[in-house]
């Protein structure tokens, strides 16, 4: 096994700034974060930020640590200068595990990571789980994919799909027992170096613009997507306050 996880770590955030550093059963949750990941298969772990406390805490705490550009207008192209700075050759496949993502089990990571190693047709992968509640199908912040046979990426949506025509959505247990293979995306992602350096040379999409998901740029441009049905379920990432105090509930601090 040989990939390289990237934690793209950000200080600002609107529904919650200084995210990165909030605590988490009494330490940083970017720390929280890198333990997890760190207990994969990868070969390294590195944070990558634009800010420099960020950058402070994990040399404080012997954490591996790039400073980035603040102008990225998303984790994707902070990777992509991750990729440079280090001068990653274009075969070497790059997990990125969200800096909100303090519960992210090691099993994920590697199993997103050795997705596309044991894919080489591939440039990217990311998982799934099957969705079964009518709330979370309707819920536009709940992103859902469609595969193809191969388990190859069909579409991302925020929209219900697929649709149960003949079934509506209204009738709770009737969705649950009715077989649609209704799929809830999970935001971890592997790249190749290489399409990395080909992403941030490429306009967003008008797919992109309208569902505001970054993934549909790369099926946009023929990129094959890996979508795996994750292993485990992944506990919930940290967006807002309240989230925090209900993972350090979770952890019993």
């Amino acid at each position: 096994m040989s990939f390289t996880v990237v934690i793209p770590a950000r200080y600002g955030s609107t529904r919650f700034p200084g995210k990165a550093l909030a605590l988490i059963g009494g330490t940083p949750m970017v720390l929280r974060v890198h333990s997890q990941a760190a207990q994969s298969g990868a070969r390294r772990v590195l944070v990558a930020t634009d800010d420099r406390r960020i950058h402070a805490c994990c040399i404080d705490a012997g954490v591996d640590v790039v400073m980035t550009s603040d102008r990225h207008p998303s984790g994707t192209d902070r990777l992509a200068e991750v990729v440079e700075q280090l001068q990653l050759p274009d075969d070497e496949v790059v997990v990125n595990v969200q800096g909100d993502e303090p519960l992210m089990p090691s099993e994920l990571v590697d199993q997103v990571g050795l997705a596309l190693l044991n894919q080489p047709q591939a440039a990217m992968a990311t998982l799934c789980q099957p969705l079964s509640q009518l709330s979370d199908f309707v819920d536009p912040n709940v992103v859902k994919v469609v595969r193809d046979e191969s388990g190859q990426a069909l579409y991302f949506s925020r929209a219900p799909i697929p649709y149960p025509r003949d079934l509506g959505l209204e009738d709770t247990e009737a969705f649950a027992s009715s077989g649609c293979p209704a799929a809830r995306h999970i935001g971890i992602y592997a790249y190749r170096a290489g399409l990395l350096r080909e992403f941030v040379r490429w306009a967003p999409v008008e797919l992109e613009r309208c569902e505001m998901l970054e993934q549909l740029r790369m099926l946009a441009k023929g990129v094959r997507i890996v979508v795996e049905l994750a292993q485990v379920t992944p506990p919930p990432e940290v967006n807002t306050p309240a989230d925090l105090e209900r993972v350090n509930q979770l952890l019993g601090d």
